[in-house]
């Protein structure tokens, strides 16, 4: 008997969840190797609609028989979830992967056991339309096979990269983790200046957002840093420039600054 009928489960079928169910049935997977475990029976009746065949199984049976086991849940959650599975993991030896916030490969290996092997995973919102990225870590138990098998994961959904130190998933947190939330506040804060102005708002909105995205692409697709494509804009005496001399300022480097430190600072809070 195949000791893993799922090649991978996931505990937690929230907007992660489902992105990376998405992610992995576009790449190929067959919804009859993907199992969730989602206690919101309408949430996992929604998700099961969405994706047919895909199996519905508790976090328990995803443990004993996902050959990857992805933990989707809040990080609040893993002190009373991860020692109801360290049986299962044990005994079937899966490859986890965490995509929470602040718990350590060190702290999930005394609840789930010493020898696991564990990767953190820090993937943001965008993987929802398969744009995100994700921070990875691995602990000294997992092989290459296993970042392999991570990659493969959460690169369905975006980009990848790995870091060497744990310490800095809690940077990753605040950056491209958190990050999402800031950029939105920045097109709310747009579209209700551009209003003020005299737009509509379909119009502050729209031209907001196209801006944002714009202006993203050309720098994710330029050879100059942001610092450069900001100069070039930035005309001697004129619109950008005046606007810029604001930002500055007010100091909006050191606002983000704090800001992201006070992310970070919360994600070493939530590890414990």
């Amino acid at each position: 008997m195949n000791q893993h009928p799922l090649e991978t489960g996931l505990v937690g079928g929230g907007n992660m969840g489902q992105a990376l169910i998405a992610g992995l049935i576009r790449g190929g997977m067959e919804p009859a190797a993907i199992g969730i475990a989602e206690p919101d029976t309408a949430r996992a009746a929604a998700l099961r609609t969405q994706f047919p065949g895909l199996a519905l199984r508790t976090a328990a049976e995803l443990a004993a028989g996902a050959r990857t086991l992805v933990l989707a849940v809040k990080p609040q959650v893993f002190p009373t979830l991860l020692p109801t599975l360290a049986g299962a993991v044990a005994g079937a030896n899966p490859l986890v992967i965490s995509v929470a916030a602040g718990i350590s490969t060190a702290k999930m290996a005394e609840w789930l056991g010493a020898k696991t092997r564990i990767i953190r995973a820090m993937p943001n919102t965008p993987a929802l339309i398969g744009a995100g990225i994700a921070g990875l870590f691995a602990n000294g138990h997992a092989t290459a096979a296993d970042r392999e098998t991570a990659e493969r994961l959460l690169g369905a959904v975006g980009k990848t990269l790995w870091v060497r130190d744990e310490e800095q998933m809690h940077a990753v947190t605040a950056t491209s983790g958190s990050g999402p939330a800031y950029v939105f506040l920045l097109i709310e804060a747009m579209t209700e200046a551009a209003e003020g102005l005299g737009l509509d708002r379909d119009r502050a909105r729209q031209l907001s957002l196209a801006t944002v995205a714009g202006a993203a692409r050309l720098a994710a697709g330029s050879t100059e840093g942001p610092g450069e494509l900001r100069a070039r804009v930035t005309s001697p005496g004129g619109t950008t420039e005046r606007a810029i001399a604001v930002f500055e300022e007010g100091r909006l480097r050191e606002l983000v600054a704090k800001a992201m430190q006070a992310a970070a600072a919360r994600s070493r809070e939530l590890g414990g």
